[in-house]
């Protein structure tokens, strides 16, 4: 049930759509990067998780190189907002308008070929909700997977988005019975597979060195179903525009399913951390991605948010 304080946060969000709808896009994105850098300085939202995570993933950049890339980070992570806002406006026509031509598509189309579905697997990198909505505008039968968000009336509005952009929204606590039936009916299953959560079934597998916790759902269902598992997501471009990067994920064939799918699930890790390494201005290291970790996990690979080099 929506509280006032989620009414007033909807309430805020639909006005400054309402003013974002009326600018030209490009400009709505030039807003957003400003909003990300204030947030970063003077208000300092989150600044000391991102800093000593970038510091942890990227030992060699130094005080001046993490500052400068969190910067970044922030910047984009405005623009998308605004992007992510403005979704509803464009349409599911104009997503195409976002993307380059030249990119990977073609390895989903392969992959679909045989009419079994696909699972496909993104991070928080680049744009992950016009991920999917590339997916889809490509005229693919799309489920994605989602948490249900703390605000009723935003995860509404949020859905109703992804709806009219050609998805269709599962959410995570039935995606044990819904995500079965969609891939038996050849459709592509599309999950944000980066972040550990209490209560997901999850294996610990190394993120720039350091075990994070990480969701086995992506490497479950491509076993569990005998269909291929890919990489994918959306990357800014110098242009201004988007392009889709997609990687087949080789799935683990031992024969022991548990170890299959961790062996799946640390492939799939690896895959999202060499686009990290290419575009970690791109990544969401707001979120603390070392946050659950082994308990015998060496001191220095531990979460550097919480344990760092006295020197940082």
């Amino acid at each position: 049930m929506a509280r006032l304080s989620h009414r007033l946060e909807y309430g805020l969000l639909r006005t400054v759509a309402w003013i974002l709808e009326r600018l030209p896009l490009d400009t709505a994105r030039r807003i957003g990067a400003w909003l990300g850098r204030f947030g970063y300085s003077p208000l300092g939202v989150r600044r000391e998780v991102v800093e000593r995570q970038l510091a942890g993933a990227f030992p060699g950049l130094g005080p001046t190189g993490v500052r400068t890339l969190a910067r970044l980070s922030y910047s984009h992570l405005g623009r998308m907002a605004i992007e992510l806002t403005l979704l509803r406006s464009l349409g599911r026509e104009r997503v195409g308008e976002l993307f380059e031509e030249d990119n990977d598509f073609g390895l989903i189309e392969e992959a679909i070929r045989s009419g079994r579905g696909c699972v496909l697997f993104t991070g928080h990198v680049g744009n992950w909700e016009l991920t999917g909505a590339y997916v889809a505008w490509r005229g693919l039968d799309m489920d994605v997977v989602v948490r249900r968000m703390a605000n009723p009336l935003f995860d509404g509005y949020l859905n109703r988005t992804r709806a009219r952009l050609g998805m269709r929204v599962v959410y995570d606590s039935d995606a044990v019975r819904a995500i079965p039936r969609a891939i038996r009916d050849g459709r592509v299953v599309g999950l944000v597979a980066d972040q550990g959560v209490l209560g997901l079934a999850s294996t610990y597998v190394p993120f720039f060195g350091r075990p994070a916790k990480t969701p086995r759902g992506p490497a479950v269902f491509a076993i569990r179903f005998n269909v291929p598992i890919i990489f994918c997501a959306a990357i800014l471009q110098p242009s201004g525009r988007y392009r889709f990067t997609a990687q087949v994920i080789p799935v683990a064939e031992s024969g022991i399913r548990d170890a299959d799918i961790d062996e799946t699930v640390r492939r799939f890790t690896q895959a999202l951390e060499r686009v990290v390494r290419r575009h970690p201005e791109q990544y969401f290291w707001h979120h603390r991605r070392w946050k659950r970790q082994p308990a015998d996990t060496p001191v220095e690979l531990r979460d550097p948010v919480k344990y760092h080099p006295p020197s940082q």
